[in-house]
């Protein structure tokens, strides 16, 4: 078990020590594996084998049953996110206004399907459930810049403008 002076120890001054420090807080407590996987995903961005391990011994549940957790919960990643966010809008405005074919071009412009990050880890494509900005649709989110009534040819444009423009 991790002891609270061999944490101290551990990247001191970092996002990880608090990891480290909530890892202690809940050492031994019922209920903590969710807390302690929300801490492991803020630290690191996303949930590594080694937070997974050291998780393992501090709630006494293998590390089999914390991935099927993982894996179950949506808000869980074990991959790190891409440098740029696309969520795109599945809302009812979006679909009904071919969100589904941006989709598409998304996913062949960027070669990954939704939840994925590109192999040079500058994009992860993200399929939410509304962005609130019906009246654009079909809509998209890249990082905290919005673009509305898309077609497939103007994403795929806005995809490699993104590129060009060192914006990746």
């Amino acid at each position: 078990m991790l002891q609270k002076e061999e944490m101290k120890k551990e990247d001191t001054g970092s996002q990880f020590y608090d990891f480290k420090t909530e890892l202690w807080k809940y050492q031994g407590e019922m209920g903590a594996l969710i807390p302690l996987l929300q801490s492991a995903q803020e630290a690191y961005g996303y949930i590594p084998e080694s937070a997974i391990d050291h998780i393992s011994e501090v709630v006494e549940i293998p590390g089999a049953e914390i991935y099927g957790v993982i894996t179950f919960y949506s808000q869980f990643r074990l991959k790190p996110m891409g440098k740029n966010i696309i969520k795109i809008c599945d809302g009812t405005a979006c679909h009904v206004n071919a969100s589904t074919g941006i989709l598409k071009a998304l996913e062949d412009e960027l070669q990954i399907m939704n939840n994925e990050t590109t192999d040079d880890g500058l994009f992860t494509l993200q399929k939410v459930a509304c962005l609130g900005c019906c009246s654009l649709s079909p809509v998209i989110m890249i990082n905290d810049d919005t673009f509305g009534r898309l077609t497939p040819k103007k994403v795929k444009e806005l995809i490699k403008e993104f590129r060009e423009n060192g914006k990746a």
